[in-house]
């Protein structure tokens, strides 16, 4: 899978696309990131990307010439289509079910906006979906751009060492992730629950799952009301319920 990203800032992707399971992955060419500078695009002698709004007000807004001579571009020298994405506050808020269906892609184009965003038109003629991280503003799209990158990437065949562990991350079967445990055994006066170390998988897996589901009833209920939950699930529930309410009457 490819990933082209537009930038005015390519030098930022420099160190987190260099280390770890992203440097690994595009080692064994499993994932290409490639990052195109806008200012190359810029017509005037001074390479400039950005203007004054019209009508007046504080800032400055990116200019449509150059992202959308760099995007043309891109889409003459790949032969697969990519999905146009537009990384912004506007954008519809990124989820693990939103990244399983990106990862189906050939390849995605990328845009960062920076100021106070890009020129209205760039998203008229050219962006297929805008994408946000979450409800609060950044000073660019770069690190939303890196954080998109990341969440896709490890969706994909052979990015993982432990393809297993994708099933069980927060989200991806729309629960919060149980709890982990390594050595030692007893840490500042806690200690490891009996159940991981009595060896029966059974019994360690039906006590994952009810710790996800606890988890995830008291951090985030909401993703329980769109979830569709199996009979153990409902099961499970019922009896953390009944747990987390007899620890309300003791404490009265």
């Amino acid at each position: 899978m490819f990933f082209d990203i537009l930038t005015l800032f390519p030098e930022m992707f420099a160190g987190p696309f260099s280390e770890s399971i992203i440097n690994r992955a595009r080692e064994k060419e499993l994932i290409e990131i490639k990052t195109i500078n806008i200012r190359d695009y810029a017509e005037d002698k001074h390479n400039r990307t950005d203007d004054t709004p019209y009508g007046g007000g504080a800032g400055m807004v990116m200019k449509a010439g150059p992202i959308y001579r760099a995007w043309q571009q891109l889409k003459s020298l790949r032969s697969e289509n990519a999905k146009t994405i537009l990384m912004s506050p506007q954008g519809e808020q990124l989820t693990q079910k939103m990244v399983k269906e990106l990862a189906k892609e050939p390849g995605l184009t990328i845009i960062c906006g920076r100021y106070e965003g890009v020129d209205e038109r760039i998203r008229e003629t050219i962006v297929d979906q805008e994408i946000s991280i979450g409800d609060y503003v950044l000073t660019g799209g770069e690190i939303p751009a890196m954080v998109l990158v990341d969440a896709v990437s490890r969706l994909l065949t052979g990015v993982l060492g432990a393809e297993d562990s994708l099933k069980k991350d927060s989200f991806y079967n729309g629960l919060l992730e149980h709890p982990h445990y390594t050595r030692p055994r007893e840490f500042k006066g806690l200690k490891v629950p009996d159940v991981l170390l009595s060896g029966n998988h059974q019994l360690i897996e039906r006590w994952r799952k009810k710790e996800s589901l606890r988890r995830t009833l008291l951090r985030r209920e909401d993703l329980l009301e769109a979830k569709e939950l199996t009979e153990e699930e409902i099961k499970l529930l019922k009896e953390i319920k009944a747990e987390l309410k007899g620890e309300v009457d003791e404490s009265n």
